[in-house]
């Protein structure tokens, strides 16, 4: 096995845990440890060594995480927003998702309209 495939597994259990025994001590540390940049450098990581640090395949690939950070953002409005209404956690998560999806869609009509 290649290190890019076991790395961002191992990456993704330890936030896990790190996040569930911070949770007892702050919630806003705990948080901001969900929320880190971790799988994106991992991505990162993995394009980078297959296209052997080609320019144009990082740069084209930097610019895409870049882009879904907006949906993502858009999750976690819609997440917040639908808790603050007192829904349960399977609906917040399926009104974030049914953001995140709309927003993604939009970006993906106006990347093809002007030709991004």
């Amino acid at each position: 096995m290649k290190s890019q495939d076991v790395v961002p597994v191992v990456a993704s259990i330890v936030v896990i845990i790190l996040v569930a025994v911070l949770e007892k001590q702050s919630k806003l540390v705990a948080a901001v440890t969900a929320t880190m940049p971790l799988t994106a450098p991992l991505a990162l990581w993995i394009v980078y060594s297959s296209v052997g640090g080609e320019r144009t395949a990082v740069t084209e690939f930097s610019f895409g995480l870049l882009l879904g950070i907006i949906p993502t953002v858009a999750f976690l409005a819609a997440v917040w927003l639908a808790s603050r209404t007192g829904l349960k956690l399977g609906p917040m998560i399926l009104v974030g998702y049914g953001v995140w999806g709309i927003v993604l869609a939009i970006i993906v009509v106006v990347r093809r309209v002007l030709g991004l």
